[in-house]
């Protein structure tokens, strides 16, 4: 799933809204919209959960709407127009405001600014021993040293010192790191980026091998055997977008439409994951997640 290009430095899938000046399509021809992933799957669930969007809007795929998929494995040199998944647009100077972003970019973010220092203080909170945490991070993406920044003041805040790198910038990179990448380490933290999110089978194989308590920006993680997961819900984002394209389509110009903040969340954890680790979780922290994997 993921779109991340120009728009976002976390996690994957663009949507590119169709045609000319925005204007409204004739009747008689069917809309398209082009979807740019920087995954390769079109049935993943985040569009699926588009599609289901789209159906609740009269949208019958085939029909009244086509969607054209256009995979940039890895290429993230396009912007989109509707996003479902943006990382501090603002900051990045990617729009203006939230508000009224003008231009032709518009969409839904993850709220990666508030959540990196969170995802940090729930692992803190979960294994208070920890002294030394390390950090997986996709150098080159947009948004990703900000993100990093904000981990290492929350890491000092928490009494933890300094947070170590471990840098993977492409699908190889990370398929090459060993498990003693993380050594020195009591815990880890996975910044959110596209890449991670597409491999987050492999990052997981990856820190549950090197057997460190850890936490990770999407539940996607979680539900294939991450141990703790805390973010927004990609698949309602993806959901929600479809509203935009449907307005977009209808002559709203894209810039018009505030960037909008996700509303719901995950903090998902994996009791089945603790156990294969030799981890205990505190009742406190249970009682709080969203889902408890069995």
């Amino acid at each position: 799933m993921r779109r991340r290009s120009v728009i976002t430095g976390g996690l994957a899938a663009l949507l590119l809204a169709p045609g000319p000046a925005y204007a409204q399509q004739p009747p008689a021809k069917i809309p398209r919209v082009g979807i740019l992933s920087m995954a390769d799957n079109e049935g993943a669930p985040m569009f699926e959960a588009f599609r289901a969007g789209l159906r609740d809007l009269g949208y019958i795929e085939g029909r009244n709407i086509i969607l054209e998929f256009r995979f940039a494995r890895g290429n993230r040199s396009r912007i989109p127009i509707v996003s479902p998944v943006m990382m501090n647009p603002v900051e990045l100077g990617l729009v203006a405001s939230l508000a009224r972003p003008g231009g032709n970019i518009t969409g839904f973010t993850l709220m990666h600014t508030e959540l990196n220092g969170k995802r940090l203080e729930l692992l803190h909170t979960t294994f208070p021993l920890i002294s030394a945490v390390a950090a997986l991070v996709n150098p080159p993406a947009l948004g990703q040293q900000l993100a990093f920044e904000q981990t290492e003041t929350a890491a000092r805040l928490l009494g933890l010192g300094d947070v170590r790198r471990v840098e993977a910038a492409s699908a190889t990179a990370l398929r090459a790191l060993r498990p003693d990448a993380f050594s020195g380490a009591g815990g880890v933290v996975v910044i959110p980026d596209g890449l991670f999110y597409d491999y987050h089978r492999d990052v997981v194989a990856l820190v549950n091998e090197a057997r460190l308590p850890a936490i990770y920006p999407e539940r996607e993680y979680a539900d294939d055997g991450g141990l703790m997961a805390y973010g927004a819900n990609v698949a309602d984002n993806f959901r929600r977008a479809a509203g935009y394209v449907d307005r977009i389509l209808k002559g709203t110009k894209p810039g018009d439409l505030p960037i909008q903040e996700p509303v719901k969340f995950d903090f998902v954890v994996n009791l089945k994951t603790a156990r294969e680790l030799g981890l205990t979780i505190p009742p406190l922290i249970l009682a709080g997640a969203t889902e408890v994997i069995e």
